[in-house]
Parts: C-alpha cells; sequence; structure tokens
C-alpha cells in the first residue's frame, strides 16, 4: 500500500511539472515606479530593491526555484500577494492619501520584522537587513 501511494506522489510530482507559473511582466509606466517618484540615497534604494522589488514590484528575478512545482507555485503565490498588497512599480497610480499609507504600512513590517519574510531572508542576503538599516528604512518609508 505505501509502495503506491509513493508512486502516485511521485506521478503527481512530475505531471506537476507540466503546470508552470506565469512570469509574464504587464506593460508599465517607468514613471509610476517608487524611485521614479522619490529620490532616495544609493543605499535606501540598493536596500528596497534587495530585500522588497522581488515580491512588490514588477523587477522579479525569479529564483532557480521557481522551476520546480510545487515550490514554484507557493513563491508565485507570495509574489501575487506581495503585488496585490504593495506594488512599488505602481506606486504613482496610488492616491497621495494611498501612498501615505503604504509608507506607513512599510515602515511597521519592517520594524515588526514581517518584511521581508524569513523564508525569503534565508535564501537572498540582500534582504538580511539589520537593525540599523531596518530603522534607516523604517524611516525613510514614514516620510514618503
Amino acid at each position: 500500500m505505501i509502495k503506491k501511494i509513493l508512486l502516485l506522489l511521485l506521478v503527481l510530482l512530475i505531471l506537476g511539472q507540466l503546470i508552470r507559473i506565469d512570469k509574464s511582466v504587464p506593460d508599465t509606466d517607468a514613471q509610476l515606479d517608487l524611485f521614479a517618484m522619490h529620490d532616495a540615497p544609493a543605499d535606501i534604494k540598493a536596500m528596497v530593491k534587495g530585500a522588497c522589488y522581488d515580491c512588490h514590484s514588477y523587477e522579479t528575478v525569479y529564483p532557480w526555484q521557481t522551476e520546480i512545482a510545487p515550490v514554484s507555485w507557493w513563491i508565485k503565490g507570495h509574489i501575487k500577494n506581495g503585488r496585490l498588497n504593495t506594488n512599488f512599480s505602481e506606486w504613482g497610480s496610488y492616491d497621495k492619501n494611498k501612498r501615505k499609507y503604504k509608507g506607513e504600512e512599510c515602515s511597521e513590517v519592517l520594524e515588526d520584522l514581517r518584511m521581508p519574510p524569513k523564508s525569503y531572508r534565508f535564501m537572498h542576503t540582500a534582504a538580511q537587513l539589520s537593525e540599523d538599516d531596518r530603522k534607516k528604512l523604517a524611516d525613510w518609508f514614514r516620510k514618503l
């Protein structure tokens, strides 16, 4: 019985590889990007790009794990939810109040260590922010 279950799981895993995630990028106006609208010091820009942009923009760099289902589906879900929550590629499409709110929200999740997620920090050294980096980023976002 266990052999049959393992064989079924193997077949499902192999068939799952046929279901690819969508990595296409929609047409966007580069002028709506967060850094097209707000000047930032180079270190802030590098931290935001390294720790946030993969899930919160259309500038996602997909890691090799996105070639393997079901891990690819899990990662794509994170990216989809990240973009729905805050999309730095569409920052300029938010009204002034929403941008202010999103800036505050970014500050809070950085200070509370909710972002970037632990699973992301584990695989991305640029997302491993020090306490000082988090404070600096949180302060910058709060000023938006």
